[in-house]
């Protein structure tokens, strides 16, 4: 893929016509206890009809102002909330506030070998629907509301002037939408996912250090925005607990966590993935990594196949492993999906489970931020004493640093590691 180049010049200036708003009573209380989400059916009032990316105050019922946001008319979340409190003027300075900040809570992570990271971190920085992360030189925004859009150069500004002050100036930004937006040409303006802002052509590759690793990301095309860096430090703990086993990576992509057994003395490692090419890329990682003595002596095997398949076939030949690893994608991105999703959460750890050796570790984990942590844990639990077996908890794990957790939807990300036996 050959990335396009815009300017944004393009992109209609914001209205300065703002929206006023009154909101229910809860959606107040909400508000005023920092939530950065005011959806369609608690506005009871409207100044005006409003396109996306204007801006829209709110006010309580005395008249008073409450908070500003990104105005969404496509979205049942019709606001997102960008300031709560005192009245203030959402410009260049205030977005290099708001930006600066969020990169100052990322400064530990200068400290180990890592270059790749998550700057902003959406509603849970108070940019809400605005990620950008980071890959060494090279810098991805993804948007999740077309609301951005009209403030695209306003942040873009901001942005290359914040970043050089933290002594890497980007080489390249790379823009990146989700695919609601993708489908909302007429307020995209030519804007096309894996479209380049800033910098010179290139194959959308980027190569980047975590905690001393290297690792490569397709940023134009990859997943989330080339890779999966909220789970560094569940990667960096199984480094921990991998010396002398044999590990079964399911749901592995491009073999983050493969590549971190292998350094941790694992004596073989097999990464499962139903993508092919996401595969190619995990052994490509074991390639640029072999000069360290653990990963040229670890034996690494991949299979691009549907996981369950490979699990139904595997207990059915008697092949045992270590360490199981399950890091599957969300399976509820819906309320609606919850009871579906916990199904499969339990069918899938029960699969995991047969091909787990006695006293063995279980690394699992759940991205729905619809489940719970302690249903997760809970059914994870269940799940083990419902197969005749016993399980003995290492640990618990949540967000990292850089994936702060801001509000309660913004908790997604929980895992389990256990010894079962």
């Amino acid at each position: 893929m050959i990335p396009k180049i815009v300017t944004l010049s393009q992109i209609p200036a914001v209205a300065e016509q703002r929206i006023a708003l009154r909101v229910t009573p809860p959606a107040e209380r909400a508000i005023r206890h920092g939530h950065p989400w005011l959806f369609a059916d608690s506005i009871t009032s409207q100044s005006s009809e409003g396109n996306a990316g204007d801006l829209a105050v709110v006010f309580n019922r005395k008249g008073k102002f409450m908070a500003i946001g990104l105005y969404d008319p496509n979205s049942a979340i019709r606001v997102r909330i960008l300031h709560q409190g005192k009245p203030a003027i959402i410009d260049k300075s205030w977005f290099q506030r708001k930006i600066s900040a969020a990169i100052r809570q990322r400064r530990s992570l200068e400290k180990t070998e890592t270059d790749g990271c998550r700057l902003v971190h959406g509603e849970n920085d108070g940019l809400p629907g605005l990620i950008i992360d980071r890959y060494a030189n090279i810098y991805v925004l993804k948007l999740y509301t077309a609301a951005w859009i009209p403030h695209l150069r306003t942040v873009l500004s901001a942005f290359q002037a914040v970043v050089p002050k933290s002594k890497v100036v980007p080489q390249r930004i790379v823009l990146r939408l989700n695919r609601l937006v993708q489908n909302q040409e007429e307020l995209l303006f030519t804007l096309e996912d894996g479209s380049l802002l800033a910098g010179p052509i290139f194959d959308g590759n980027s190569a980047f250090l975590e905690n001393g690793l290297k690792f490569k990301a397709h940023v134009l095309q990859g997943q989330k925005t080339g890779f999966f860096l909220d789970q560094r430090d569940n990667r960096a703990m199984v480094e921990e607990l991998a010396n002398g086993r044999s590990v079964l990576n399911l749901f592995a992509y491009t073999g983050g966590f493969s590549l971190y057994a292998a350094r941790g003395g694992a004596t073989d490692v097999v990464s499962v993935d139903s993508s092919k090419a996401a595969l190619d890329t995990a052994v490509h990682h074991f390639e640029i990594n072999d000069t360290h003595p653990a990963i040229a002596a670890c034996n690494h095997y991949i299979i691009a196949e549907d996981v369950f398949d490979l699990l139904r076939r595997m207990k059915q030949q008697g092949q045992l492993f270590d360490m199981v690893i399950i890091d599957p994608p969300s399976f509820a991105k819906q309320k609606s999906e919850r009871e579906a999703a916990m199904a499969a959460y339990r069918r899938l750890n029960k699969m995991g489970l047969a091909v787990l050796r006695k006293g063995g570790v279980l690394v699992t984990a759940s991205c729905s931020s619809r489940i719970l942590a302690d249903e997760f844990f809970g059914l994870v639990h269940e799940t083990v004493r419902e197969n005749g077996r016993t399980l003995q908890e290492i640990g618990r794990t949540a967000h990292a640093i850089d994936h702060p957790i801001g509000f309660p939807e913004g908790a997604y990300l929980k895992c389990l590691f256990a010894t079962v036996y």
